[in-house]
Parts: structure tokens; C-alpha cells; sequence
């Protein structure tokens, strides 16, 4: 977030929302199929505004089939290319999502890069790589950007089977120098002279990692260039109310931004003057005086960087070509072992109105129409789940003064957003920090308050050490709220909320919950709530929740509506939502963890309907199980399926563990299939796609079932009429 990649797209009450120039707006039009609704937002500029400036052709831009054929053209001309480039961009993402904004902010950046330096020899790493847009463009990919985040399509974020110029993989946040920095001493180890670049945001930069390899870069003395893009967007979306105001999140925005404004920007009359620290020794001796004028005297001393052992180059306008092209050029080509960085200013969703106006600088988008930048949102009746939890956190800190909330860099992705609107001083934005938001909100439990560190699934891993160590060894009553949990669709393997079963389930003094549907997850913020003595997990997913009319059918709740809040249930308690209509043998039962429920309900349906008595539980919780559960499942059905949209490790080893610890597969009476992700990573596709391809839909459920009960027969006849899936 800022420059984390995971794009986001908020709703209050199923209505989609995007905010421009200090309003809100939005329209809604019903979608005449399927009961769904498209949600679509009004642009910066009312109606009868064409923001379409594409050219007509774009004639450089065709001619370039691989970044060394950008070489050909002169500095003017590269200018001319980043605006074909630019609008290229546009297009391709109008019409399959992504990520825009921060890919039109480092247009003439890219271009300039592989302008002057020679990729794949010089190893270029972009950190996140949700910005690598146009670095794809001109990589070789131009013909295949329809297929961005789609099945079998291009990933959204750098990948190294994808192209030799992707060198090294990305998605989450900050890693950029420590790999740079590893390919630079490579390098020096065996004796090459190619250039290692890493371009990293002020997003990215708050992460303690990056502060890591710089601190060792400088001790190494290994040449390596950093490339600061600074664009004032720390946070997804930057400017939210939180304890820290509505600035960019930490002390280092403001340091960045101060070098901002103190020093006067680098133009291509004084590159020379601030690149003569990269000279040898004996000519940077004698042009001191004009690098004290030049440097030194402007910036009242070192600065933060240069401390670190680098040298400080900037602020640069990151829009000029000219001015990056050659300042560039002078760095590549400085001989010494000093590490770089160039601070590059750069302005998110540059060269696009409604990009530039909007309150996230369109950092996530759904398609939408070039001409008026109005966004066409699939939209679910019911809320979002992130939406149902940020309205159960309100109503808790509400009656209870001790809750806070702890985001990193994720305001609107977790629905801090929404709390920090009620509760600013309540509501803490740390940054790219997971570790010191563990950490943090680990301090807060210790002096009586009840934090809730809401973190994505996949990017709580980074603060792993922490949760073991300063959480769960002390027992304290940190509440980790763990959004995009399972499979998330079109960002892919590196966001997808796979591991956290498996990653926690192993830690002691843990309680982990995952919701079946919105009340439960009401219900267990409660239940998290109450705990005082442990830390606990809620894990769900990415999307929106079932709706009062399945959740009354399909879960048997009796709701008129859906309150904003829950009440909590009994710890290591599940629940029996169908019983087995049919009391022939032999029987199944299918025991499911969060919000694969209503996938198990439709298998039971199915099977109840070839004949086969089927039983479905929600666990509710994985620690503690509720053995008795477990028990009577096992021993009043001849077969045990459980269900759970994460890896293996998680839940149906745990239940394999408990059963056989109890001596349940002891008699051989009883057969049990955990299905779960398979042990491999899921490229990007829609969410649904995944489910399919990961073997968790209704009809892999009922496949499992019937191969168990040997009707062989009955599934080739299912299988040839395209009934079920034999896979």
C-alpha cells in the first residue's frame, strides 16, 4: 500500500465509492441479468468532459519490440514515446483493471531507465512491481497487456518466468535494495561491470527492510543505485483520519518531504555539479569547494541517506526526460564503489484527470471508460466483508474506550478507513511496518488496552517472529484481524492468504476463528473482544458476504436484517448446520472451516439428492477444536471430508492429528479426505477460477464423496453428461 499492490476497491452498504476532489459521488445501475449491480463513479469533471487525450497512432511506440530499440530515438523523441506510453497504459488498464496510478507516475522513469541503461545486463528491480506496467510495455509483453491478471494472462506485478527483464520477482513491499544489493556483490565477486538499479517508493521506503540493506550497502561499498519515487502516497489511500492526522503515515514522509522542499531540483545545467562525490578521489578533492556550493550549503548538512553511506542525488523531477536520461547516463557512468540514491519526485496517476484528482489517485481500478473515467464495479447486494468487520470494530470501540486499531499502510484494505472516521486517535497507520505493528499493538495490550492489528493474511507473514516472540510467548490479548484470507483472485500467488492456518495453527496459546458468513464474523469480533488471556486470529476472506436471503436459506439464521454487530459464541464450540436427512448407509460428513460453508451446503444437496446422507459442521474454530464435534462426526459417518481455503498444514491436518490421537482412525471404519489448496502457488484469475482450480468447489466436494463410496459408475455417467468434474 502506497506501494504495496493490492488493489482495492471500497463499498459502504454494497455501494461502491470513490472520492474526487474533496466530494464523494457515486451512481448506481442495475444489471438487468444475474440480480447484480454495476457500481460506476462519476469523474472529476462533470458531464460533457472527455479526458481521452490518446493519440490516434502511436508510431514510436510500434517500433519498439525490446528496450534496446528505444536507443534509436532522441531525447525529444523519448518524449514523445512516454506519451504514446502513457496512453497505452491507460487503455490496456480501462479495459482489463489494475493497478493505474502508480504506473503512470513512473512513465518517463521507466523509459528513461531503459533508455540509458541495457537490460537484462543491467539488472533493473522494482520494488511491489504493482508501478511495472510500462516496463512490460516495453519489455516485449505490449501484445499480450489485454491478458494482465487474467487466467494464463500476464501477472500483475514483476515475475520472473514471465520475461528475462523481470529479474527478480515482486508483490510485497520494500525488498528491492536487499536484491540489488545481491546482484552488485555478485557482480563484484566475479569480476562484471553491469549496473544494478532498484526503484523503490516512499511507500516502500518505510519498511525496515529496505533501512536494512542500505545500512549494509554502505558497509559493503558495493555500487548500487537506488531510485527513490516519492509521490506522497504512503498509505492505500493516503490521507485517511488516523492517530497521526491525515499526513502520509511516519516521520520519515516528513523527512522525505522536507528534502523536498529545501533543496532546488536537479536540472541538466548542475548534474555535474551534484555528481562530483561520485568522482575519484583526487578530482573530488579539488571540485569541493563547488560541491559545498552546490550541495552542502542547500541542504544545512547530510542528510539521512548519506549517513547511511550513500550518495545523496536530488530531487529530480521524475517527469523530465531530459534532465533523467542524463542524469542516468552520469552515474552509470562514474566509476567508485559508492552506493546511490536519486530522489525522485514523482506524481501518482500523472497525465490522467480522474487519476490525478481522485483520493487514491486511482491506485486500484476496476475497468472503466477512458473518456470519463467513470469505473464499472461489480457489486454484491450485501457488504463487503472488510466493510462488516469495520462497522463491528465501530460499534465495539463504541461502548469500550480501550479499543484501538493498527493498520500497516492498509487504511482502506482492512476498513480502517471507516474506523478512523469515528475513532481518529483510536486508529494507527504505522506504515509498511508489520513487525513493529505486532510489536505495537503488543505494548497497547500490555498497558490494558484491547488492540486490533488488522493486517492481510499474506502480509502478516512478514511480522511472523513477532507474533511468536513479543505475542504469543507472553499470552497477550493481541486481536489479529487477517483480511484477504484464501484465495484473492486477479493479484495473485503473492497475495494470496494461503499460509495463515499453517503458520499459526503451529504457534502455542493461539485462538483462531474463520467466519462462514457476516454474522459470524460479527460474531466473533465480539468473541475476540471478550478474550483477555490469549492472543486470537479472524481470518476471512477477500469480497463480499452471502446476503440475509442465503444465510436464512442455506444456514438456517431467521434475519430480517443484518445488524452491525455481534454477540460472542463459546470458544472451541462449532455447529451442526445440516444434519443428514437420510438414515441409509453408509453416510457422509462434511466438516468445513470459514467460508467454504456454502459450497459444502450445495455438495450436501447434491449428494442428498443421488441418495447419500450427507451432514455438514462448521468448526468455526481450528484452535481449540471442538473435539466432541470431531468425535460424533467421525463416528456417526463413514466418511469425513473437511474443507478449508488454505494450505497444507492447516486445518484438516490438525484434524487428522486430533482423530488420531483420539484413536478415531484406529478401527479403519471411518475415511478421511482434507481438502485444502494444493502445494503449489495459484497464478492470478478471478477468485472463482481459483476455487476451481484449487479443487474446492461444490462439485469437487461430491466428486470426493462418491469416489470414497465407490460409485464409480455413477460419476462416469456425472462426469459424461458435464455434471461433475473427474480431476
Amino acid at each position: 500500500a502506497g506501494e504495496r499492490g493490492m488493489a482495492f476497491v471500497g463499498s459502504v452498504g454494497g455501494i461502491g465509492i470513490q472520492r474526487l476532489s474533496g466530494t464523494r459521488r457515486a451512481t448506481e445501475v442495475r444489471r438487468k441479468r444475474g440480480g447484480g449491480r454495476v457500481v460506476v463513479t462519476a469523474s472529476a469533471g462533470g458531464a460533457g468532459v472527455n479526458y481521452d487525450k490518446s493519440p490516434k497512432n502511436t508510431p514510436l511506440l510500434d517500433t519498439v519490440k525490446q528496450p534496446s530499440d528505444l536507443k534509436k530515438f532522441s531525447p525529444k523523441e523519448l518524449k514523445t514515446l512516454a506519451n504514446e506510453l502513457r496512453w497505452e497504459v491507460i487503455r490496456t488498464v480501462s479495459t482489463t483493471g489494475g493497478h493505474l496510478g502508480s504506473a503512470l507516475g513512473v512513465i518517463e522513469l521507466t523509459a528513461a531507465l531503459h533508455y540509458v541503461f541495457n537490460a537484462p545486463r543491467d539488472h533493473i528491480v522494482w520494488d511491489v512491481a504493482h508501478q511495472a506496467y510500462p516496463h512490460k510495455i516495453l519489455t516485449g509483453r505490449r501484445d499480450r497487456m489485454h491478458t494482465l491478471r487474467k487466467a494464463g494472462g500476464l501477472s500483475g506485478f514483476t515475475k520472473r518466468s514471465e520475461s528475462e527483464y523481470d529479474v527478480f520477482g515482486a508483490g510485497h513491499s520494500s525488498t528491492s535494495i536487499s536484491a540489488a544489493l545481491g546482484f552488485a556483490v555478485a557482480r563484484d565477486l566475479d569480476g562484471r561491470t553491469n549496473h544494478c538499479v532498484a526503484v523503490i517508493g516512499d511507500g516502500a521506503i518505510t519498511g525496515g527492510m529496505a533501512y536494512e540493506a542500505m545500512n549494509n550497502a554502505g558497509y559493503l561499498k558495493s555500487r548500487v543505485i537506488v531510485i527513490l519515487n516519492d509521490n506522497g502516497q504512503v498509505s492505500l489511500p493516503t490521507g485517511t483520519k488516523s492517530a497521526g492526522g491525515v499526513r502520509p503515515s511516519g516521520a520519515l514522509s516528513d523527512y522525505t518531504a522536507r528534502l523536498l522542499t529545501s533543496k532546488s531540483f536537479v536540472d541538466v545545467r548542475n548534474i555535474a555539479k551534484q555528481l562530483t562525490g561520485l568522482l575519484p578521489d583526487d578530482i573530488r578533492l579539488a571540485a569541493a569547494q563547488v560541491d559545498e556550493y552546490a550541495r552542502g550549503m542547500v541542504s544545512h548538512g547530510g542528510t539521512l541517506f548519506e549517513e547511511l553511506g550513500f550518495y545523496y542525488v536530488g530531487p529530480v523531477d521524475g517527469h523530465n526526460v531530459e534532465t533523467l536520461v542524463e542524469l542516468f547516463r552520469q552515474v552509470r557512468d562514474m566509476g567508485g564503489n559508492k552506493p546511490v540514491l536519486i530522489h525522485v519526485k514523482t506524481q501518482k496517476g500523472r497525465g490522467y484527470l480522474p487519476a490525478e484528482s481522485a483520493f487514491d489517485k486511482y491506485h486500484g481500478v476496476a475497468r472503466f471508460d477512458v473518456s470519463t473515467g467513470v469505473q464499472h464495479k461489480s457489486s454484491s447486494k450485501s457488504p463487503a466483508y472488510t466493510t462488516v468487520f469495520a462497522r463491528a470494530l465501530i460499534d465495539a470501540a463504541d461502548a469500550d474506550r480501550k479499543v484501538v486499531a493498527i493498520t500497516a499502510a492498509m487504511p482502506g484494505g482492512t476498513g480502517l478507513n471507516l474506523f478512523g472516521e469515528h475513532f481518529p486517535n483510536r486508529c494507527f497507520d504505522v506504515g509498511i511496518a508489520e513487525q513493529h505493528a505486532v510489536t505495537f499493538a503488543a505494548g497497547l495490550a500490555l498497558e490494558g488496552y484491547k488492540p486490533f492489528c488488522c493486517i492481510y493474511s499474506t502480509f502478516l507473514q512478514r511480522g511472523y517472529d513477532q507474533v511468536i516472540h513479543d505475542v504469543s510467548l507472553q499470552k497477550l490479548p493481541v486481536r489479529f484481524i487477517l483480511d484477504r484470507a484464501g484465495l484473492v483472485g486477479n493479484d495473485g500467488a503473492t497475495h494470496h492468504g494461503s499460509f495463515d492456518l499453517a503458520y499459526l495453527g503451529c504457534i502455542p496459546n493461539f485462538i483462531i476463528m474463520a467466519p462462514s458468513d457476516e454474522v459470524e464474523l460479527q460474531n466473533m469480533v465480539a468473541t475476540a473482544l471478550d478474550i483477555d488471556d490469549a492472543p486470537s486470529a479472524i481470518r476471512y476472506p477477500r469480497g463480499s458476504g452471502l446476503g440475509v436471503e442465503v444465510l436464512n436459506n442455506k444456514f438456517g439464521y431467521k434475519l430480517q436484517e443484518l445488524s452491525t454487530s455481534g454477540k460472542p459464541v463459546k470458544i472451541g464450540k462449532g455447529r451442526i448446520i445440516r444434519q443428514k436427512s437420510i438414515n441409509s448407509e453408509p453416510s457422509v460428513a462434511v466438516l468445513s472451516l470459514g467460508t467454504r460453508l456454502l459450497d459444502s451446503v450445495t455438495a450436501a444437496e447434491a449428494l442428498e439428492a443421488r441418495g447419500v446422507p450427507c451432514t455438514v459442521a462448521d468448526a468455526r474454530f481450528m484452535k481449540p477444536l471442538d473435539k466432541e464435534l470431531v468425535r460424533s462426526l467421525a463416528t456417526n459417518h463413514d466418511i469425513l471430508i473437511t474443507v478449508e481455503e488454505g494450505s497444507i498444514g492447516g486445518f484438516g491436518d490438525h484434524i487428522l492429528h486430533s482423530m488420531a490421537l483420539e484413536g478415531l482412525l484406529d478401527s479403519g471404519t471411518i475415511k478421511v479426505r482434507p481438502l485444502v489448496i494444493p502445494d503449489r502457488y495459484i497464478d492470478q484469475a478471478s477468485q472463482a477460477e481459483q476455487v476451481d482450480e484449487a479443487g474446492l468447489a461444490p462439485h469437487h466436494i461430491e466428486t470426493t464423496a462418491l469416489r470414497l463410496l465407490g460409485r464409480h459408475s455413477e460419476l462416469l455417467e456425472a462426469y459424461k453428461a458435464g455434471e461433475l468434474d473427474m480431476a
